[in-house]
């Protein structure tokens, strides 16, 4: 059953089973863009987790199957970090990986799929993470991950479309 969590405009978060949440926004930019924003060192730290007080200060990824990603944000309260492996790398259109935080503040391994699929120019993209069990997933709905999901695809928009306006 397909429960619906927040819907905006722009940005959806449902729970397709009793261990997902699914993220989806819609992203006016070519997919092969979308993707670069995603898997690229200097795209990824202008977006991912950037927000009032946070900055990236590590930002590796090997874009690969078995390769690993390592990030570290810098905030008010200090560092945090996480990392994880590479499963599928389906260029553009596909990656899942898995997600583990260095301080976890939730139980197990998480396992990430982001899927983009372009339609007239435009890019959805839904990130949908399964968790070890439906507790874990609740207990992360609940810590307001969505809303700083939602801040930082808001920065993502932006940053697509100053690379539009590079290009």
């Amino acid at each position: 059953m397909k429960d619906t969590v927040q819907n905006t405009e722009s940005f959806q978060v449902t729970t397709p089973s009793d261990r997902e949440i699914a993220m989806t926004r819609v992203f006016d930019a070519p997919r092969r863009l979308v993707f670069d924003a995603w898997t690229k060192p200097e795209l990824l730290r202008r977006w991912l987790g950037v927000r009032a007080g946070w900055t990236m200060v590590v930002c590796e990824v090997d874009l690969k199957v078995g390769g690993a990603y390592r990030y570290v944000w810098r905030g008010p309260a200090g560092d945090m970090g996480m990392g994880g492996v590479f499963r599928e790398v389906v260029r553009p259109e596909r990656i899942v990986s898995t997600e583990v935080f260095d301080d976890p503040w939730y139980a197990g391994e998480a396992v990430d799929t982001l899927v983009m699929v372009e339609t007239g120019g435009k890019t959805t993209v839904t990130t949908t993470v399964r968790y070890v069990s439906q507790q874990v997933r609740d207990a992360v709905l609940a810590s307001g991950m969505s809303r700083g999901v939602a801040e930082s695809y808001d920065v993502l928009a932006e940053v697509l479309s100053s690379i539009a306006r590079e290009a």
